[in-house]
């Protein structure tokens, strides 16, 4: 019996032997077979010591306003659309006003009536002045007389200034363009509430564009209105000049970071309000500028704390390699250390990436 169970033991450590080296053997001929992954990669550039990289923002219209009311009251008319074109004065929505008009016609009304009584007052008051001069009224007469000639002035003017009161309250009844330029969007459609305060319609005057970016507090210094500036629109590919039309003093309520304008020069170029673009400004002299390495925060590959880049190693494997990382520009990452210049980087993959993986390139 005591044999037996030894026998059995025995093959079955032998079978779970053979067992293991056949699991062994797929996993070997597994990884060997294992097919490269697709992978898109690019070269480290270093960017010239003489500017400075300061930071990337949207490009926005120099001339633009977004239009809202002061009353509230059902939508009556939107006579624009998106993308339409209009001249300074032109109606973008009309607003219900039928308290508006009622009030208007009272007004008027009121006006016609201290109109006539001003005019009685007044020629009462120049006959009994004429009389005065001539003994014929006495002073207490014509100082009630004149009195009377005030209260009706002033309750002329009292109603003129209602009429202008009501008058401005038109113009948030009949929302007007301020200026020529494009309707970028509309908030409200016919029918709808207008509420006090809330956007109705936005209007840009096209061909002036500026970019508003935060320059980190190490590259502040370098900076000063009237600084060339070069601006990188990503969705054009293409970079425009500019200069630098206002500077924050303070960082104290924008988290360390000063707010920065680039005004961009006239350009042929199809730029849009929205678009992003990278700030590079041209520093005064070398040493105000420094080599910058960056690379998109999309290659970057995060374990816990430690942040690196699968580069480029001989064979077309990939190799993971820890960096040191400063600014953040947008979508680039500056790199400190960790990175030279020529070396290759994995951008993007199609599959997942470990350490000694075979990779082909894109």
């Amino acid at each position: 019996m005591k044999n037996t169970t030894i026998y059995k033991g025995f093959m079955l450590t032998l079978t779970l032997g053979f067992f293991l080296m056949g699991c062994g053997s797929d996993e070997k001929q597994t990884v060997k077979s294992a097919e490269a992954v697709p992978v898109t990669i690019a070269e480290v550039e270093s960017d010239d010591s003489n500017t400075i990289l300061a930071g990337s923002g949207q490009i926005q219209a120099l001339n633009s306003a977004t239009l809202s009311t002061r009353m509230m009251g059902h939508v009556e008319s939107l006579p624009v659309k998106i993308g339409q074109q209009v001249n300074k004065g032109d109606l973008l929505i009309s607003i219900n006003n039928m308290d508006l008009r009622a009030k208007k016609a009272q007004v008027e009304a009121s006006i016609t009536e201290a109109t006539v009584a001003f005019n009685n007052a007044k020629k009462d008051y120049e006959r009994f002045q004429n009389l005065f001069n001539e003994n014929s009224a006495s002073q207490k007469e014509l100082d009630d007389m004149t009195a009377r000639y005030e209260m009706a002035k002033a309750r002329l003017e009292a109603a003129n200034q209602m009429k202008n009161e009501v008058n401005s309250q038109f113009a948030y009844a009949n929302i007007r363009a301020p200026f020529s330029g494009v309707v970028t969007n509309t908030y409200i459609d016919e029918g709808d509430m207008a509420n006090p305060g809330v956007p109705l319609v936005s209007v840009e005057s096209p061909g002036g564009f500026e970019v508003e970016a935060k320059v980190a507090e190490n590259n502040i210094s370098a900076i000063k209105v009237g600084t060339k500036a070069h601006i990188l629109v990503k969705a054009l590919d293409t970079t425009i000049t500019g200069k630098v039309s206002e500077l924050s003093a303070s960082a104290q309520n924008t988290g360390g970071q000063y707010v920065m304008k680039v005004v961009l020069d006239k350009t042929e170029a199809k730029i849009l309000s929205g678009m992003y673009a990278t700030v590079r400004l041209e520093a005064e002299n070398e040493s105000e500028g420094r080599t910058v390495v960056t690379v998109p925060s999309k290659a970057l590959v995060h374990k816990g704390q430690l942040t690196g880049v699968y580069t480029l190693g001989q064979d077309n494997v990939a190799l993971l390699r820890w960096l040191r990382l400063g600014d953040t520009y947008g979508d680039e990452v500056e790199v400190l250390s960790g990175l030279s210049e020529g070396d290759q980087y994995i951008v993007s993959a199609e599959g997942k990436l470990y350490n000694g993986v075979k990779v082909s390139i894109q």
